[in-house]
């Protein structure tokens, strides 16, 4: 057991090690909850603050106490644990952000109706190879973070926030944290090879799911492009699209995020 935000967290046991989950809330519903790439339990814990019934955050393979396996960084590996917390815990409901998003579509390529409810949070591929300059960003991060170089990936995570932001004390000291997480975590060795990834074989599989989706997407994120999010919207039969003006999801938005989220999954 380790501590995160003051709370207990629990080791989930699985084929090559163990995944880090916190439980909060109660009852019924139960929601699993996957952060993005260099995330964590507290970084995505905002985006369930005011869901009812049990919340399930849980850190990917890398990051907080969750193993490190030598396999490689895939999609498939990455749904693999979201799907394994989710039955551990009985979740009807998920929510992925960013790397989180592309975890949760491989699990519903998967098992279409595997979840009552389901939201993606600035979901960034789909079947398509990246080919952006926020893959060069990505691939550049990777690099740096070879060489711990904590300044350099501080830059980088720096200049990928909206500009009217960057000069916000919490802003600079969420980009130094995710720096020094990247750095000293096996999430460098992610960014080397997660974004040559694709997150599903066939988007087609996306007008399989039966359950109702919300997709949320923002304006001038060239990491995660609004189309991507366009393209969700059009083939799950039963989607909702909110594309948010720019200003960083959680910077500017953060009031009318958890509104979204917690009318929808609540």
């Amino acid at each position: 057991m380790t501590a995160t935000s003051h709370r207990r967290t629990s080791l989930l046991p699985i084929a090559d090690g163990a995944l880090e989950y916190l439980l909060t809330g109660k009852g019924a519903p139960t929601t699993v909850f996957g952060h993005g790439l260099a995330g964590s339990i507290d970084t995505t814990r905002p985006f369930g603050s005011a869901v009812a019934g049990t919340r399930a955050f849980f850190h990917f393979r890398g990051h907080g106490a969750s193993s490190s396996p030598e396999t490689p960084w895939t999609y498939a590996a990455l749904a693999a644990e979201l799907r394994a917390v989710a039955d551990a815990v009985d979740a009807t409901q998920a929510l992925g952000v960013s790397m989180g998003a592309g975890a949760l579509c491989h699990a519903l390529e998967e098992t279409p109706d595997r979840f009552d409810r389901i939201v993606l949070v600035i979901p960034a591929i789909l079947d398509t190879p990246r080919t952006d300059q926020a893959l060069d960003r990505l691939l550049q991060m990777g690099e740096l973070a070879h060489d711990h170089d904590v300044d350099g990936v501080f830059d980088l995570m720096l200049r990928a926030q909206p500009a009217p932001m960057r000069d916000r004390p919490e802003v600079r000291t969420w980009c130094r944290r995710q720096a020094e997480t990247i750095v000293r975590t096996d999430v460098g060795r992610a960014l080397r090879t997660i974004p040559h990834e694709v997150a599903m074989t066939g988007r087609d599989a996306l007008r399989g799911i039966p359950a109702p989706l919300l997709v949320l997407a923002q304006e001038d994120d060239p990491a995660h492009p609004v189309w991507v999010a366009e393209q969700i919207a059009a083939l799950v039969p039963d989607a909702t699209l909110e594309v948010l003006p720019p200003g960083g999801i959680l910077w500017s938005h953060r009031s009318t995020v958890r509104h979204l989220i917690g009318e929808f999954l609540s």
